[in-house]
């Protein structure tokens, strides 16, 4: 029998200055016995960064073709497709021709991942943005993590700060291309 997957409830109250997003979120997330504290908190900060009001994550890991998270216009079309971690070439390949927009927010190396994509001549790599969320802060947030989460997050001028029960933990995020 296979592992249930663990759900952790998060409030979210985001303040994203830089594209001028200010919103709260009540999410019940699904952790897949497989995926990581770290990847889990990439995915939460991935979702801050990339805030939409129609912003849905995907149905995980075991679907294939369809990202972390998306924003879908009402005829289906894909608008932006969300990815985290170290996404394969041929998968960012395939979301590039699909989707208006793709950004990919990793806890690997940023430089590593867009040069894997890069080197793979991904489709429209030069439009594909790659943002690389320090270890020191993943590995702090991922200390925080319990069944309910409340998150202050707070995006500008290319920093991060996320405010977890009094404490705010804080990074300067690094953005590349893939192309």
């Amino acid at each position: 029998m296979a592992l249930p997957s663990t759900m952790h409830g998060v409030t979210l109250d985001i303040s994203d200055i830089d594209r001028g997003v200010y919103a709260s979120a009540d999410l019940r997330v699904a952790r897949h016995p497989s995926e990581t504290l770290d990847f889990l908190v990439t995915r939460l900060i991935a979702y801050c960064l990339a805030y939409h009001e129609d912003l849905a994550f995907g149905r995980g890991v075991s679907t294939a073709d369809e990202p972390t998270a998306w924003v879908k216009d009402p005829t289906g079309r894909i608008l932006l497709w969300l990815d985290v971690g170290a996404p394969s070439p041929e998968r960012i390949h395939k979301a590039a021709k699909k989707a208006e927009q793709v950004l990919i927010v990793t806890h690997k190396d940023p430089d590593t991942v867009a040069g894997a994509l890069q080197a793979a001549g991904v489709h429209r790599g030069a439009e594909i943005e790659v943002i690389g969320v320090p270890t020191p802060l993943v590995d702090a947030l991922a200390e925080t993590v319990d069944r309910r989460n409340q998150w202050a997050v707070v995006h500008t001028e290319g920093v991060l700060y996320v405010t977890v029960d009094g404490v705010t933990h804080e990074a300067a995020l690094v953005h590349r291309r893939a192309g």
